[in-house]
């Protein structure tokens, strides 16, 4: 069972980004954080391939599967389709602002509706033993932010959800596109603070707009009322610079050892990578979520481009990766060679 200090550090559910082989890659780099699924609609678990849409490794845990929807009865079944499957957690989705979200009456409009919120929640609470979540916005469009968190939360709160994850922007449905509304919308991180500070019972951890660990520890700190959040979650940053996840478990969970470098990360997750080309899963698909991972250091544009270019070719291999990673060495061995300015 997932305890308060596991939620230290997530990483958010990601459309098109947060897969099982990006997880997989995660969790080469850190085994403490919690990592989410991408969100999955309480329909398509229902009626669609369950493996695909839901299967995941084991080296995965913890993971929470978030879930989408607004009819309780659906969501109570999807999440024991969830909780049979393994996941650690069962997330709603009460903060999406997509076109495709809007239509199907779920995602970040039903902070328009939160005893709606609290009838889907109650029914996911009773349906599955794990923990039951709910992330969420502060408003959309002309939402007073003070009203409109507090009354979802409240809701939900009365019947009996505790923890709490809150994108600390509105959602501007009318007028912003999904991308805009990841980073348009103003931040109000004093807001989820005080949320906290007023609900103290409840777990609350911040999401937004993070862009960095220095940041990630700057949230969990005291602030000047004494009140600490109870976690952070990243999303972008984690993802487009994967190697800062390798000093997470230091960092951010107080673990001793050394941080997992980017090769010693390869490394973890070659394992992963050869069972699912043995299964016929293409390298490319793999790979992808790879690209960030040398950002900054030399050669980290060959790394990309071999991964790019190569990743996708048909019968590609771990070979690939091996051409990436010594691309990186090369560029590093050249980097530290002494240079001869003798005459």
């Amino acid at each position: 069972m997932l305890k308060n200090q596991d939620r230290k550090l997530s990483v958010a559910p990601m459309m098109d980004w947060t897969d099982r082989h990006c997880r997989a890659f995660h969790r080469a780099l850190s085994s403490r954080a919690l990592l989410y699924t991408e969100m999955v609609t309480a329909p398509a678990v229902i009626h669609g391939d369950r493996e695909r849409l839901l299967g995941f490794d084991a080296v995965e845990h913890p993971v929470a599967l978030q879930l989408g929807g607004s009819d309780p009865a659906q969501l109570a079944e999807a999440a024991r389709i969830g909780e049979a499957f393994g996941y650690d957690e069962i997330n709603l989705n009460v903060g999406c602002p997509s076109d495709r979200v809007q239509s199907g009456r779920f995602g970040a409009c039903l902070m328009r509706e939160p005893e709606l919120v609290a009838d889907c929640m109650a029914a996911i609470r009773e349906a599955v033993q794990v923990p039951a979540t709910v992330k969420c916005r502060i408003g959309v469009d002309d939402q007073d932010p003070n009203e409109s968190l507090f009354a979802t939360v409240d809701a939900s709160a009365a019947v009996g959800v505790t923890t709490f994850i809150v994108h600390a922007r509105k959602a501007w449905l009318k007028g912003l596109s999904p991308k805009e509304n990841r980073d348009v919308p103003p931040l109000d991180y004093d807001l989820v603070r005080r949320l906290k500070r007023e609900r103290p019972h409840l777990t609350v951890s911040i999401n937004g707009g993070i862009a960095d660990l220095d940041q990630a520890e700057a949230l969990l700190a005291p602030g000047e009322d004494g009140v600490r959040l109870d976690g952070v979650m990243l999303g972008r940053a984690a993802y487009h610079e994967p190697a800062l996840m390798g000093q997470v478990d230091r960092r951010m969970f107080g673990d001793a050892g050394a941080d997992v470098d980017a090769y010693a990360a390869i490394d973890r997750y070659r394992p992963y990578l050869a069972a699912r080309l043995s299964e016929g899963v293409a390298l490319a698909s793999m790979t992808r979520h790879m690209l960030g991972l040398m950002h900054g250091r030399p050669g980290a544009r060959a790394f990309r481009r071999i991964l790019t270019v190569e990743a996708i070719r048909p019968g590609a291999g771990l070979e690939v990766v091996d051409r990436a990673v010594e691309a990186v060495r090369e560029a590093e061995a050249r980097r530290e060679a002494p240079t001869d300015h003798a005459a």
